[in-house]
């Protein structure tokens, strides 16, 4: 059994199309990672007939981060990856934030279940600072003696 009769073929993600004008198809172990970054990518509500695919982390993005918003953001991914993605069996999440508090980088390491193949994909989730934070600092107001 060859790891493509397991995982299967699906449209590739972002919609991009072959030679011929069709929608490219992605198989293998591209499969499941462009699974993983969908589900991950997509915010509950956004797909009309299933509104409840996708991952709770959408809803943290004005979050300062934090250990707590790290702690938050590895149970969603992981309740959603388990929830929706059953060729894999999630074997840890690590979020690591960027230096400017930008960007959180998920680390999800993943097995598949039909090779046991431990794999590891880098997921970038972009945060949206604090307001405050990103005004420029003004001057003090200072008067001038007449």
């Amino acid at each position: 059994m060859e790891l493509t009769d397991f995982v299967g073929r699906g449209v590739d993600y972002p919609l991009r199309f072959d030679e011929q004008g069709r929608l490219s198809l992605v198989g293998g172990s591209a499969n499941i990672e462009r699974s993983i970054a969908l589900i991950i990518g997509t915010a509950y509500g956004e797909r009309p007939m299933r509104p409840e695919f996708g991952c709770g982390i959408h809803s943290l993005i004005f979050e300062t981060p934090s250990p707590e918003l790290s702690t938050q953001i590895q149970a969603q991914v992981t309740a959603s990856l388990k929830r929706w993605e059953p060729r894999i069996d999630v074997v840890s999440v690590g979020v690591k934030f960027d230096n400017e508090n930008t960007t959180a980088n998920i680390l999800v390491t993943f097995r598949l279940k039909d090779t046991y193949d431990v794999r590891n994909l880098l997921v970038p989730f972009y945060l949206i600072p604090n307001e405050d934070e990103r005004l420029p600092q003004l001057p003090q107001a200072t008067q001038e003696s007449s």
